[in-house]
């Protein structure tokens, strides 16, 4: 039963984690270019929208490393 729990919760931050990162704009734009945040960036530099992507990017990040490790430890 933890481990199905576990397998839900992996999936979908590992879609969040698709998403974050294809909102983020690179050098040569993001999908967040599509809504408007590469006229911002342009202007202003860093926006607070960016800086909250990035915490949740990497808060993401942490959340499937941890799922994986889980996993990878209950089904062996």
């Amino acid at each position: 039963m933890l481990t199905g729990a576990v397998v839900v919760v992996h999936v979908l931050v590992s879609l969040l984690l698709i998403m974050f990162i294809l909102l983020k704009s690179g050098r040569g734009g993001g999908l967040s270019d599509m809504f408007g945040g590469g006229a911002m960036t342009s202007m202003t530099g860093s926006t607070v929208v960016e800086k909250n992507l990035d915490r949740l990017t990497v808060i993401t990040g942490v959340v499937f490393a941890m799922t994986t490790i889980v996993l990878s430890l209950r089904l062996t």
